[in-house]
């Protein structure tokens, strides 16, 4: 999996290849950059922003100017090049957006298990970042609990890697929505939501997942789609959740497409057995 990190082309991390490496990103100290604030529910949105119930987003398409860290977190990245440290800070801005929007003061994000953000205490959340692009989801624990997002290039996969990727039973279905629905790349679509389901899995099951570890089904006129677990999924409100249920969205800001995908499991039982909603 690290393979595929190393990579130019937005693919990153998560259900793993074999190491996952979390998006982080911040902002100024108190959580003010010079050149803009992210996009909040309230604010609209091309892409993430206002499509998940309960849960607090925030976006950006560049980033900001001088964004300044905390020291703990400016430690984190003092080895990154440049490009490393502008993603990192940018994310951890929309992050720190996002839970102002709940209420919550600004403060460092650092690294919790396996690299993982570490959120404040009764919080959920998720972070993402691919070329062009930032965004951070935050929920109270109370209504949600957990929370996945993740965005890509809408683009093909690199040669080679929707095999890494998906089963011969995905890769037949990808090869029908393509032709049924020739706008989305449908491998890139199925990668980002994995790596949501993985992200939404880790928090309540603390373990790592392989690609293997779940199968996609997208619905291309709901913009929906399933992640069916192969290995026992997390008890969620005394109940075990084998399925969850995502929402897909595509989007073009300034000439370049964007696919996302995102996974909410709420805090409570899901209305239908073995399944959440997002």
């Amino acid at each position: 999996m690290s393979g595929i990190s190393e990579l130019d082309t937005g693919v990153r991390h998560p259900i793993r290849i074999p190491a996952p490496t979390w998006p982080d990103g911040p902002d100024r100290a108190p959580g003010k950059a010079p050149g803009g604030s992210p996009r909040t529910d309230s604010a609209g949105s091309d892409l993430l922003v206002g499509t998940l119930p309960d849960v607090m987003i925030a976006e950006l398409f560049a980033d900001p100017p001088d964004i300044h860290l905390y020291p703990e977190e400016a430690d984190m990245v003092k080895r990154a090049v440049d490009k490393r440290r502008r993603e990192f800070a940018t994310v951890r801005l929309c992050a720190r957006t996002a839970l102002a929007g709940l209420g919550i003061p600004p403060g460092p994000i650092l690294h919790g298990p396996e690299g993982a953000p570490a959120w404040p205490e009764g919080v959920a959340g998720s972070m993402t970042h691919c070329p062009g692009y930032r965004a951070a989801a935050v929920a109270r624990t109370a209504a949600v609990a957990s929370v996945g997002i993740d965005a890509e290039p809408n683009s093909a996969l690199p040669r080679g890697i929707e095999r890494m990727v998906a089963s011969p039973g995905e890769r037949r279905a990808l090869d029908r929505l393509t032709l049924s629905h020739p706008g989305v790349a449908w491998d890139r679509l199925l990668f980002s939501a994995k790596e949501s389901t993985y992200k939404a899995c880790f928090p309540l099951m603390g373990r790592l997942m392989d690609f293997s570890d779940c199968t996609i089904t997208p619905d291309p006129e709901s913009g929906t789609f399933s992640s069916s677990l192969h290995v026992p999924g997390p008890v969620v409100g005394g109940r075990r959740v084998d399925t969850l249920t995502g929402q897909w969205r595509t989007a073009t800001r300034e000439g370049v497409e964007y696919v996302a995908t995102m996974i909410v499991v709420p805090a409570g039982p899901a209305p239908a057995a073995s399944a959440d909603r997002s």
